[in-house]
């Protein structure tokens, strides 16, 4: 996972009405508020109607033991679905060491294709796309395949010094600091081979010049406290260091600080011209080495690296479940996630690999037996290297793209309770409005007041526990759209793919060494596999007929957007306020119109709606940008940024909006939603209009700069 912070998250279950989880609650949470504060002006008209409707279904939810689906359907999934079978293959994944284009990863490759085969499944493949560093998908320049085979760093000292005796060049190792056979995460990616003995220098963060003034560092390794590629250019290019030594403390948290042994990982640029190597370092061996500089001690170490990049080939591994109606099989229900991490990498994201590998086991195997119709659709199932394998995917098969008609992505969903993971359903950005979410949190909901009622009262019809695992409610959050994944990659407007995005955040060992088998519940394994596995199959089977089921779901999301956008239209003056009524209507009507696009019928004139919505300002009226074809997927990818790149070599200066820090949302989240609205049927007003009441409000100037931008590296164009 690739976290960006500063999207909200609303909670609608627990504290205020512990005993009604689930659809009841959510209802008399929407009541609560309602009574207590009222809806503010920006949203009350269409707020009350959509709470009313909410609230007149709530009989009807009572009544359902379970959403969307038959009972005997739920409970053969429920009943057939294994954690422990889920953690099973997750320790076999974990065994890997798996960066892009590696013998590690293709091992786990090979592994997960070996059991989906054994599963029955059709189709099974390793899909292969050439790496070189110079092929681009899309957006995504093509990183270079990276193995490593040894990485050792010692501490040494001169045998034959004493004192204030001269060296005599007789160093001996003392003290191994990091082996990367022990623990490949100490050596950071993209590091190259060396054999190099050189003192150590603490360079503090190491990304300034000034952290260097009165240092010589050159032919030395320096410590930093910043990531690898973020000082190599100047600690490598600049200054002449022979190489890194980091600390960096990546993915922080509320815990970051507390254990001292985690050793994080660590990454150089891919693209770099000051090829180099590092090593991580834990907390405390770092502390204990800056003391001892700090008390003017001469440390020299020893770094042996034998690895480097070398032209290779993304791998996928796909498979699928046929569908079975002639005239829909075409269209594809995808389940993803992503494959590549360091050695353990257990939640992240081992855990999503094999919870969709279970779905996939566990719908095989009883529409197989007939215990569940086949359905309509196929169902496919992905297993690529994060966003970079997904970019090469959908770009390099095309065809892939335009059969995939909603995504289930999974990335972290097994942290047990050393972990401090929150379970998150997350909806889509809202440039792209579905009914799909609503689906997956029918499920989610279910399973919430369902894993609540056992562990307060020890009994319940669906516990939803598995033998090995905990018993904990699982309290899913119904969350606003957050960056990080590949679900961005699908939700892009080049592709427009609606992805139920299911995961853990946060983390407290998130890329760390202890991102282990060990914290992986089979619980939560199971919880996550039947929200995923429900929202899957319901969405591969659904005619017209299964419509009017949605309704309650849809009504539910509306009244949980109307609380969502009530609390952020406090402190904002009425203009504002307005912004965001008109961004909640069109959100909820364009939803509400998915599901007729998704069975095929007419599109929703969201054009005309947008127009009747705006009053656009004079300077920004005829100001209309649509994007180009040649440029699919997101700015900023994995290694590598489309936009900087590109800005770089056409002389733009780096936009504002990149730099900007919101009510709800920042710089890069801004960045990606005002290329996504960019539809040739807004207008610059318009779309800032949209990504304001997404992310909070931003001054037209920036949208307009960052647009203008785009337009000069060929990634959208004007339109009159």
């Amino acid at each position: 996972m690739r976290r960006l912070t500063g999207s909200g998250v609303v909670r609608l279950t627990g504290s205020q009405a512990p005993d009604r989880v689930g659809t009841g609650s959510a209802c008399a949470t929407v009541a609560e508020i309602l009574i207590g504060g009222g809806l503010l002006r920006a949203v009350s008209g269409i707020g009350i109607v959509l709470i009313g409707a909410a609230l007149g279904f709530a009989g009807k939810a009572e009544a359902q033991k379970a959403p969307l689906l038959p009972e005997k359907d739920v409970a053969a999934l429920v009943n057939e679905l294994s954690g422990e079978t889920a953690k099973r293959n997750l320790e076999g994944i974990a065994r890997f060491h798996r960066q892009r284009g590696s013998q590690g990863f293709h091992g786990a490759a090979e592994l997960v294709a070996e059991r989906a085969r054994a599963y029955g499944l059709s189709e099974v493949a390793i899909l292969q796309f050439p790496a070189d560093g110079k092929i681009f998908y899309g957006t995504q320049r093509s990183r270079p395949a990276w193995d490593a085979e040894i990485g050792e760093l010692w501490e040494v000292k001169d045998k034959n010094a004493s004192g204030g005796v001269q060296e005599s060049g007789n160093w001996q190792p003392t003290q191994k600091i990091g082996s990367y056979e022990a623990e490949p995460i100490v050596l950071a990616e993209d590091s190259e081979s060396a054999d190099v003995t050189a003192d150590l220098v603490d360079v503090g963060e190491g990304t300034k010049e000034s952290d260097y003034a009165g240092k010589e560092v050159k032919g030395k390794i320096v410590l930093v406290r910043a990531q690898p590629g973020a000082v190599q250019d100047l600690a490598v290019g600049k200054f002449g260091a022979a190489g890194i030594v980091s600390y960096a403390q990546n993915q922080r948290t509320a815990w970051w600080g507390e254990d001292e042994n985690l050793i994080r990982w660590g990454h150089l640029e891919t693209f770099s011209e000051h090829k180099t190597f590092a090593f991580m370092l834990s907390l405390k061996t770092a502390r204990a080495f800056r003391a001892r500089l700090g008390g003017d001690e001469k440390i020299r170490l020893h770094a042996v690296v034998k690895a480097g990049q070398h032209a290779g080939n993304y791998e996928v591994v796909t498979a699928t479940i046929p569908g079975a109606d002639p005239k829909l099989k075409d269209e594809e229900i995808a389940f993803s996630c992503h494959l590549d991490h360091q050695r353990p990498g257990a939640n992240d994201n081992a855990s999503g690999c094999v919870t969709i590998l279970e779905v996939a086991r566990t719908l095989q195997m009883l529409i197989a037996n007939g215990t569940l119709a086949r359905p309509a659709r196929t169902i496919r199932f992905i297993w690529p290297p994060e966003i970079e394998g997904t970019m090469a995917l959908l770009n390099g098969k095309p065809e892939f793209a335009k059969r995939i008609k909603a995504v289930v992505h999974m990335d972290m969903v097994g942290g047990g309770p050393a972990t401090k993971a929150v379970f998150h359903v997350t909806r889509g950005p809202m440039s792209l409005p579905s009914f799909v979410h609503d689906v997956a949190w029918a499920f989610a909901e279910f399973v919430n007041e369902q894993s609540y009622k056992f562990a307060a009262t020890g009994q319940a019809e669906y516990p939803f526990v598995a033998p090995e695992g905990g018993k904990e409610p699982l309290r899913a959050e119904y969350s606003a759209y957050t960056m990080g994944s590949d679900h961005d990659v699908y939700q892009d407007s080049s592709f427009g793919i609606p992805a139920i995005y299911l995961n853990d955040w946060p983390d407290r060992y998130i890329h760390t060494n202890f991102d282990t088998a060990a914290n992986i519940d089979p619980t939560k394994l199971k919880r996550a596999a039947f929200i995923g596995a429900a929202s899957g199959y319901f969405l591969a089977k659904m005619t017209p007929r299964d419509a009017s089921d949605i309704a309650l779901s849809s009504g539910l999301r509306a009244a949980r957007l109307t609380i969502e956008f009530t609390r952020r239209a406090n402190g904002l003056d009425p203009s504002e306020q307005d912004v965001l009524n008109r961004a909640f209507t069109e959100y909820t009507t364009t939803a509400d119109a998915s599901l007729n696009k998704f069975l095929g019928g007419e599109k929703s004139n969201r054009a005309a709606d947008q127009k009747a919505a705006h009053s656009p300002t004079k300077e920004s009226r005829e100001i209309f940008y649509v994007r180009t074809s040649q440029s699919k997927g997101p700015m900023a990818v994995f290694g590598y940024d489309y936009f900087a790149d590109h800005a770089k070599a056409a002389g733009v200066a780096t936009p504002k909006l990149l730099g900007y820090e919101g009510l709800w949302g920042a710089g890069e989240e801004y960045a990606y939603e005002v290329l996504n609205f960019a539809d040739g049927k807004r207008n610059a007003q318009q779309i800032r209009d949209a990504v304001s009441a997404e992310y909070g409000p931003v001054p037209l100037e920036l949208v307009v700069e960052y647009l203008q931008a785009l337009e000069k590296i060929g990634v959208v164009e004007e339109v009159k």
